[in-house]
């Protein structure tokens, strides 16, 4: 049996290896059209941005070593002119000689992929204009920006390519700007989760001009114009077209072959075309789409290269049928991942699928184990069950999660079902509840009637017709919310109930989510008419803003920290798996030890870092000389003494910070040690004034006194330490106390008794009111060590140095 086959890469490659694998006496001849037989177009971009440094690796199999590895004749540069159905020839062209010639088959093969789609536009053959498909696209682009050294590119075109190229041009330290002509980027995506992505462009500099399409190009001086259908343009020394790709059908057309879905070729289960000894895989055949079961182009590595296997199983007598795909891809945004199986809203309101939607905000691991980072999950299924398509947005654990998600949609499994995969578990890992099974929980709770929700694109239409109610904390809400609602928060429901009126519908929503669900059945059991907005503000948020480019920090300081500060000599400190105000604590820490002018490099988890740490440096007359986001961690260099402090002027300024603690309440008495804790990391002198029943909070436990029966008696019913202190509300018989420490510890926050300790090695002062000890009957030998005994007179000689006192 002889089999030729016309195309490399990974659907032709693939038929070879398994081929020869299966049949060793077949006579097997591939001719490719370009020089390279096998390599990995998906890391050509990746290339171009200097992060796969060595060309070669790109280069998944040689032509000599095919041949060698599985006995093949391999002709490269050799071009299919005419396919022959009736001799069973193919007319072969030599693109070095030009000589034509004619090669036999038995069974043919077609692997012709894909060309990308060049537009018939003014100006269009620029030698300033490029496209990337192959490594000759990719290598003339690296000279072209070698020879004419780059500085400001546009790509057209704004899907996985277009974003992954644009990412590439600014590692290479190129101004790069995106068109295109849709109202989103990366249409894979819902609107909400391309946001997300829009973001971390507009963070890098990146500017995006949606709705937008390029109608001509123009030669101008040291550059080209591109001209915009809004008759505006933009300028720039290099142009790269990213705006989809078509299928290389023509040699299957001229053979009369039957031509299908946007001129794709068709082939049946088998992948066989409408002649029976004719196969073709790869980007230039049409395949079934799962959810739609219709015909549609999927041009991605995993089905060319399953293709390949399956076509080589059925030339040699086996029934091998290629299943519907889902279309699964997932792409690399700077720092962060996006991911997406099966279709989205768009698709699923353009086909009329009726669908309901879950989204989960889950960490990537335990939140107590460090480097603990958030991701977003969307899952949309049918009334049934029926899994209709799921994205992921994140930094790190995105790819795992739509993988099972793929799988259960293959599995034909019930969203509800996700809640009864058993995936593997330990802290550095995972979380006992992984996001996938939450999607599961969310989805039975939907099934059950125990929840009731809606979408932020719903919730604009009836914005006017109901009560938007945020249940947020206050501190939260200083931070943004939507507009005309009203804000109770979560804990203090159920006391304000009253508050709501039973004829009006209410539309709940925490930050992302979860927390309304437990406002949600709250109100509802009192008989309200409620419904859960779905992904909380922060999806909301992301659904309604808009993304100017920033100008990158990284790169303003650069050249001012190469010619002024000697970087190598800076000290290092790691406060990773900290909480706010953790790293600025540590930082403050660090800083005390350095002299002027030295440089202080800070690497920390806590997203709110990067941001914290600007404010914290202008309190304290410090420098941020720079900030850079990396895996999921915050990198901080600044200089200490180099900045100004903020309110510098001619009066004194109250430098102190007091706060009374008069509640024994686990609750407040952490609040207060937080806020001490953060005011001591802003350089401010902190005093604590412990009276009444916060003096609970510095006793020892277990400690034996002797007393007066009465005063014994009082001091056994209250409690002995940090350990025993219950929480204001929702205590429910110490129930809720174990949960509320048991969310502390997942979520990496430092206990009360760890934060006193801080408080108190970091130079915080506290003073015990003597007064209410007497009264209470606790001695200096029942508290803790390191505080100070006093009065109210005391404690009022503090706060006159302080700028603000707060009771608590």
């Amino acid at each position: 049996m002889k089999v030729l086959i016309i195309g490399g890469v990974a659907g032709g490659a693939s038929t070879l290896a398994r081929l020869r694998r299966l049949d060793e006496k077949a006579e097997i001849v591939m001719v490719e059209r370009g020089k390279y037989i096998s390599f990995a177009n998906c890391g050509l971009p990746y290339h171009i941005g200097g992060v796969i440094k060595n060309r070669e690796n790109l280069l998944v199999e040689t032509e000599q070593g095919l041949e060698q590895k599985f006995n093949v004749d391999i002709r490269v540069e050799t071009e299919a002119v005419k396919i022959d159905r009736e001799k069973r020839t193919v007319i072969l062209k030599n693109l070095n000689t030009g000589v034509e010639y004619e090669e036999s088959y038995d069974k043919l093969v077609l692997s012709p992929g894909s060309v990308p789609f060049i537009p018939d536009l003014p100006g269009i053959n620029s030698r300033r204009v490029h496209s990337l498909r192959n490594m000759s696209d990719m290598d003339g682009i690296i000279e072209y920006i070698n020879t004419h050294k780059v500085k400001k590119a546009l790509v057209v075109g704004g899907g996985f390519i277009g974003v992954e190229t644009a990412e590439n041009l600014f590692e290479r330290g190129i101004d790069v700007a995106i068109v295109e002509r849709a109202p989103q980027i990366l249409g894979q995506f819902d609107w909400d989760f391309a946001q997300m992505a829009h973001e971390q462009l507009a963070d890098h500099g990146i500017k995006i001009y949606m709705e937008t399409s390029v109608v001509g190009f123009e030669e101008v001086p040291n550059g080209v114009k591109v001209v915009l259908d809004d008759d505006s343009n933009l300028e720039a020394q290099l142009v790269i077209l990213s705006i989809g790709v078509i299928p290389e059908s023509k040699l299957a057309i001229d053979a009369d072959l039957e031509i299908g879905h946007k001129g794709a070729i068709v082939v049946n289960e088998n992948l066989l075309t409408s002649d029976p000894d004719i196969y073709a895989v790869g980007d230039a055949i049409q395949v079934t789409c799962k959810i739609r079961n219709k015909p549609v182009l999927v041009p991605l590595a995993w089905g060319a290269n399953r293709q390949g296997r399956l076509c080589a199983d059925n030339i040699c007598g086996m029934d091998k049928k290629f299943s519907p795909q889902l279309g699964t891809s997932i792409l690399k945004v700077f720092d962060y991942t996006g991911a997406s199986t099966g279709l989205n809203a768009w698709n699923l309101d353009k086909a009329g699928i009726k669908y309901n939607t879950v989204v989960a905000t889950r960490n990537n691991h335990a939140g107590y184990y460090p480097g603990a980072l958030p991701m977003m999950l969307k899952l949309h299924y049918a009334e049934d069950g029926t899994i209709l398509g799921a994205q992921g947005f994140g930094i790190d654990g995105v790819d795992k999660r739509i993988d099972v998600l793929a799988t259960a949609i293959k599995g034909n499994l019930k969203a509800w079902d996700l809640q009864d995969i058993e995936v593997a578990y330990a802290p550095p890992f995972n979380s006992a509840k992984d996001p996938v099974n939450i999607l599961g929980y969310m989805a039975e709770n939907r099934k059950l009637g125990m929840e009731e929700s809606i979408t932020w694109k719903e919730l604009a239409e009836i914005k006017d017709k109901v009560q938007i109610l945020d249940i947020r904390t206050s501190a939260e809400r200083s931070l943004g919310h939507i507009d005309n609602d009203i804000h109770i928060e979560l804990n203090d429901i159920r006391s304000r109930i009253n508050e709501l009126d039973k004829d009006k519908e209410y539309i709940v929503y925490c930050a992302m989510g979860h927390r309304g669900y437990i406002a949600f059945r709250i109100l509802k059991q009192y008989g309200l008419n409620v419904r859960n907005l779905i992904g909380g503000y922060k999806l909301y948020k992301y659904a309604f803003s808009s993304f100017e480019p920033k100008e990158v920090a990284a790169k303003k300081n650069k050249e001012y920290i190469e010619k002024t500060i000697d970087i190598s000599k800076r000290i290092e400190l790691d406060a990773c798996g900290l909480q706010c105000p953790g790293p600025i604590m540590k930082t403050k820490e660090a800083m005390e030890t350095l002299d002027n002018g030295q440089l202080l490099e800070v690497k920390a988890s806590d997203p709110g870092f990067k941001k914290d740490v600007y404010h914290w440096a202008d309190s304290t007359g410090n420098q941020v000389i720079e900030t850079s986001f990396e895996n999921g961690i915050v990198t901080a260099i600044l200089q200490k003494g180099t900045g100004r402090t903020k309110n510098i002027g001619l009066t004194v300024e109250k430098n102190g910070q007091t706060i009374v603690v008069f509640s024994g309440d686990l609750d407040k008495v952490l609040a207060s040690m937080i806020i001490a804790n953060g005011a001591l990391a802003m350089g401010k002198d902190v005093t604590l004034f412990f009276t009444f029943w916060g003096l609970n909070a510095l006793r020892r436990k277990g400690t034996r006194v002797k007393k007066p029966l009465l005063e014994k008696m009082f001091g056994a019913m209250m409690p002995e330490g940090v350990d025993e202190l219950k929480i204001s509300k929702m205590n429910m018989g110490g129930m809720g106390t174990a949960l509320m420490k048991s969310i502390m510890q997942e979520k990496n926050v430092d206990s009360l008794d760890t934060h006193l300790a801080s408080f108190l090695k970091n130079g915080g002062k506290i003073i015990a009111c003597t007064m209410s000890m007497d009264v209470l009957g606790i001695t200096k030998d029942e508290l803790i060590d390191g505080i100070e005994y006093a009065g109210v007179a005391s404690y009022l000689g503090e706060a006159e140095k302080a700028s603000s006192n707060l009771f608590i």
